[in-house]
């Protein structure tokens, strides 16, 4: 926040209407480096606005100010205050004179700055902000985006299971791989031949994997294994290069995704085999941290171990250490977790 030196924190409270709804909220707005944060007042961060985007859409002159996040939005923030309003408009001016304006050039240079330019598009330009997306989208985005996800796939794999002593379950086996995942278990009826990792880390699982097996090592197992794959295939970058160049930059610049775009990228999810995982070092890794025992995965993914002997030959050798992953009433109350 270079323009804005004299302040440690601009924040101020604000009037948000969120896209597609026409009940406004009040909210705290607080301006960070890149980005305007609109948040509740438990300091929940509900919406990420960028900074060089948005856009002021009534007149200067008037005393509360309205701004859009994009041109193709409905959503608004209406700000009457005054410090604020000011921070904003000196960060636009601040941009404006930081951006470059050419003089006068020879024809063929500009022909060959075009030539040039045209090249890194085609086979530079959409890799490089894929990946800067990728580095800098923050957490709170990804987890909007994967929840939008997990709420397209529940359209057709119906809603998530939680019995209420399942859901309890579940939460109980969330809390006992946190320190590996940092991320969120769900169990659906169908969608997923096995599991599926969404942006923010939320790993799906299909309920076969509580039905059909009388030890929690094989769940926990399965959802390790897809933590795993999660790291190798980054879902945001999985999803940025199946979607195309348009959708980064509609990212980077206003923090969303249409919806077009992840109504498609979950037809992909829910119909292409996920890659696959090796019991590499990383895995066997995950197991160790986890305390829990790797060899009934093994046998689950493998019933000959042939394929994953690795993970078997670790487990007798590096997972000496393990504590119980669920109680065995929370092991009876997950597999129900389906209601059946």
């Amino acid at each position: 926040m270079t323009a804005l030196t004299e302040y440690d924190r601009l924040e101020a409270s604000a009037l948000w209407r969120p896209e597609g709804e026409t009940q406004k909220r009040e909210v705290l707005v607080s301006v960070g480096d890149a980005t305007l944060v609109i948040s509740d007042f438990t300091g929940t961060p509900l919406a990420h606005w960028s900074l060089p985007a948005i856009e002021r859409i009534n007149g200067t002159n008037e005393k509360k100010a309205l701004y859009s996040p994009a041109p193709d939005t409905d959503e608004r923030l209406e700000v009457d205050d005054d410090t604020l309003i000011d921070g904003i408009a000196r960060i636009h001016r601040a941009l404006e004179r930081g951006r470059y304006r050419p003089g006068r050039l020879r024809g063929f240079v500009i022909g060959g700055i075009v030539a040039g330019t045209l090249a890194l598009g085609v086979f530079w330009l959409p890799g490089a902000l894929i990946r800067q997306a990728v580095s800098i989208v923050p957490n709170v985005t990804r987890e909007e985006i994967g929840l939008q996800l997990l709420d397209r796939m529940q359209r057709l794999s119906g809603q998530p299971c939680a019995t209420p002593r399942g859901a309890e379950a579940l939460d109980n086996l969330n809390d006992r791989l946190r320190a590996v995942s940092g991320g969120r278990l769900v169990v659906v009826e169908s969608g997923v031949p096995t599991t599926q990792h969404l942006p923010g880390r939320i790993v799906v699982l299909n309920r076969a994997l509580v039905e059909d097996f009388e030890d929690p090592a094989v769940t926990a197992g399965f959802a390790l294994a897809e933590m795993e794959r999660a790291r190798q295939h980054d879902p945001l970058e999985r999803l940025l290069k199946q979607s195309g160049l348009m959708t980064t930059l509609r990212l980077l610049t206003t923090g969303h995704i249409d919806p077009e775009t992840l109504d498609a990228h979950t037809e992909e999810l829910l119909t292409t085999p996920p890659a696959p995982i090796e019991a590499t070092d990383a895995l066997i890794a995950r197991f160790v941290q986890a305390q829990i025992h790797s060899a009934p995965y093994a046998y689950a993914v493998d019933i000959t171990g042939e394929a994953t002997l690795p993970l078997i030959e670790a487990d007798a050798v590096n997972i000496d250490n393990t504590r119980p992953i669920l109680s065995d009433g929370d092991w009876i109350a997950l597999q129900g977790i389906c209601g059946g």
